[in-house]
């Protein structure tokens, strides 16, 4: 009987932490008193009036998947290193590899524009559950998403924006509730600094999602308008951008449990699945993505360690590719760890004991995710092809073209879309290295998937070295891969010349051996899979939406926050600390000597520019220095993030920046399932760090000009 009260007891208390700490609060729906108890100075509206300038007046989306924050009264942004990177990658050649060595305007006329790159603002927010489901009492499936849709399209021709302004309407809880946004995009956005990618990437790929971490991860834009300073394209005659607001930075010491909040866009978060989905996700999900990107890391990691050439062309794909591979790792660790199973079935037998009901319900999802398992793992496998073989994805891509010749569904839009993506791929695409990559992933679909959801004849592709033959062939010949001409002319001298004669141009991919591939591929994909994982979501997501809504209606004691889908979100918590393993203790800061102790001259990871290291040798820390003598870097906290959290604002009690996510420690990847305080930290670059390096290394004072500095 003790045992049982002391486990109760134990994940009640587990619970009540979590609900301190955890949660990706809508800016209008904070817990005030609760941030308040924490430490904050400030009020709620300080952080989101739309009435007046607050801090989210100094928060963007930054390029549609990061964040980033105003710094100045010029518009000048604060982002990640990695947020920027193709940015930073777009502007460098061989001969000046600004990844290498890094980037810094001497002035506003030596900023760099980004075609392409936008931020967003968030000037409004309000729910609007009762306009979007007003008449969808009894309705379901195709029925239930007209309705909805009818409502939505008419609750934003009902609103008034002003001409540079988009409404967004976004559902929440699955589909309980529902807000609408009030959307700002400037479009002209300009590099203006960069460090070198020995700092801001230092560690790379082995310190990626782990602490204790020494990396200098950020770069800086700028926000330009027009002379009204209303959004525009690029043009010379733009100007920098004012703000509403900017972030003043803070570079005080920093004391374990000070409080902390991040304002930013955190992508996909999925807190409220049942145990038996988390079960699902650990066990096969994941490692099906992670065994298909072990084998692409290896081989475009073999290439680019002896290849410069290839190692510049490479470095973002790798990048992306990697992140995930390894945050998956860290996801089933840390699941496995703090027994989110476990803990989901306890919990779910609490709500039965509350409301019977429920037991219906959980029952219905358990036989849904069974059923579905086989159908959902293959997609995991099939998904991973085309993400990890650029070869596969170009397949793809044609197959697509001449689907749509064929149905007559081709449009100059969509043309003028493909060839750009085209040449966005081709632009740093090796056919050599990745008909590798691609002989590798087939041979493990080959040996990983069943029979029943393989193209006929597909067992002769189990073996990876005939496979690396077969398709060094085709690649004599391919217009996929680069070689065979139409027109007259290959992808790679003229892309305009190849899609010149569009019945020769279906025809040679009709006859491309990769097209034929992929379509085998996919084809079977749809027939055996496809209707088969989506009518099993289907029927999960209504009763996913059931459970939601019988959680909150039955948990009275837990406040509920909705699931991250790319929208404004406030996450706050202390500074501190960790101790994710038996005898392991992790302090909450690491510095600059700590930057030292990993340095191995030459290495891709851990080298170090001269600059840096004279600058720690003659102790030149100015006043980012802190109390031990020595200049902060990173830092961790209980600020609940996850991807687009990337380049947010770490605020203080007062609301001044003290730091950049970009990154949450191993042990507790899987908070996007799972959060649970005794593992999940995300880790964040220290202001000191950042000016120090703005300051000392780059001797770019005429930024440090533009900003108000808190000391």
């Amino acid at each position: 009987m003790k045992k049982i009260l002391l486990s109760a007891f134990a994940l009640s208390a587990v619970m009540t932490f979590a609900q301190q700490y955890g949660g990706m609060w809508i800016p209008t729906e904070v817990n005030e008193k609760e941030m308040k108890e924490l430490g904050m100075k400030i009020s709620a509206k300080d952080i989101f009036n739309p009435e007046k300038a607050s801090i989210k007046d100094a928060v963007v989306q930054f390029d549609g998947g990061c964040t980033a924050e105003i710094i100045s009264g010029k518009g000048l942004l604060l982002t990640n290193h990695h947020c920027g990177y193709d940015n930073i990658q777009s502007h460098s050649t061989v001969e000046n590899d600004l990844l290498t060595n890094g980037f810094w305007a001497k002035d506003m006329n030596g900023e760099l524009p980004n075609p392409g790159v936008t931020v967003d603002f968030i000037t409004d927010i309000k729910e609007v559950t009762k306009d979007i489901l007003a008449g969808t009492n009894g309705l379901t499936g195709k029925d239930l998403d007209a309705k909805i849709k009818q409502n939505t399209d008419a609750y934003i021709a009902s609103q008034k924006p002003e001409s540079y302004q988009k409404i967004s309407v976004r559902s929440m809880y699955y589909g309980n509730k529902y807000y609408a946004y009030v959307i700002e995009t400037y479009k002209d956005i300009r590099l203006v600094g960069a460090p070198p990618s020995a700092i801001g990437k230092y560690g790379s790929d082995t310190d990626n999602w782990v602490w204790p971490r020494h990396t200098g991860d950020f770069s800086m834009f700028r926000i330009y308008a027009d002379k009204n300073n209303k959004p525009a394209e690029y043009s010379k005659d733009n100007i920098p951008y004012t703000p509403k607001h900017f972030l003043p930075i803070s570079i005080k010491d920093k004391k374990e449990d000070d409080f902390t909040f991040v304002f930013g866009f955190p992508g996909r978060t999925t807190e409220y699945l049942p145990a038996v989905a988390v079960e699902k996700i650990m066990t096969e999900i994941d490692p099906a993505m992670i065994s298909v990107r072990d084998v692409t890391l290896k081989t475009l990691d073999e290439k680019m360690r002896v290849d410069n050439a290839t190692r510049i062309k490479y470095a973002s794909k790798y990048a992306r590719i990697s992140n995930a591979w390894k945050k998956w790792q860290g996801e089933i660790e840390g699941l496995k760890k703090s027994n989110a199973v476990g803990k989901k079935q306890q919990y779910e037998q609490s709500l039965i004991s509350k409301n019977p009901a429920i037991k219906t319900t959980i029952d219905g999802l358990n036989k849904l995710y069974n059923e579905q398992a086989p159908y959902a793992l293959n997609r995991a496998y099939y998904s991973e092809l085309p993400r990890n073989a650029e070869t596969l994805a170009l397949g793809s891509l044609f197959g697509s073209y001449v689907e749509a010749v064929e149905n007559g569904t081709s449009s100059q839009k969509s043309l003028d879309n493909l060839k750009s993506r085209l040449s966005e791929i081709y632009k740093d695409y090796e056919s050599g290295l990745d008909a590798k990559v691609t002989a590798k992933v087939i041979a493990l679909y080959a040996n990983k998937t069943p029979q029943q959801f393989l193209p006929a004849g597909f067992e002769k592709y189990k073996d990876v070295n005939q496979n690396i033959a077969t398709i060094e062939n085709w690649a004599k010949n391919s217009v996929v891969m680069g070689s065979g001409k139409v027109n007259g002319a290959t992808v790679y001298s003229d892309i305009n010349k190849v899609f010149a004669d569009q019945n020769a141009l279906v025809q040679a991919l009709k006859n491309d051996p990769i097209v034929q591939l992929y379509a085998a591929i996919k084809g079977t994909y749809v027939k055996t899979t496809h209707e088969k994982v989506t009518s099993y979501q289907t029927e999960i997501d209504v009763l996913q939406k059931q459970f939601m809504a019988q959680q909150m209606e039955t948990d009275k004691d837990r406040k509920f926050f909705p699931d991250a889908n790319s929208t404004l979100r406030v996450t706050y918590g202390k500074v501190k600390g960790s101790n994710p393993r038996d005898a392991v203790t992790y302090g909450y800061q690491t510095h600059l000597s700590g930057v030292m102790e990993k340095y191995i001259p030459g290495d891709y990871e851990f080298d170090l520019p001269k600059k840096l290291i004279n600058l720690y040798n003659t102790k030149d820390y100015g006043i980012y220095k802190d109390k031990s003598g020595d200049v902060p870097v990173n830092f961790t906290a209980t600020n609940h993030t996850t991807g687009g959290n990337s380049g947010s604002p770490a605020l203080d009690a007062y609301g001044n920046l003290i730091g950049l996510n970009f990154d949450r420690q191993w042990e507790g990847t899987m908070s996007d399932i799972n959060y649970d305080p005794k593992l999940c930290r995300n880790i964040m670059v220290d202001t000191k760090y950042i000016l120090f390096v703005i300051d000392k290394y780059a001797d770019a004072k005429w930024l440090l000009n533009e900003m108000k500095i808190v000391k």
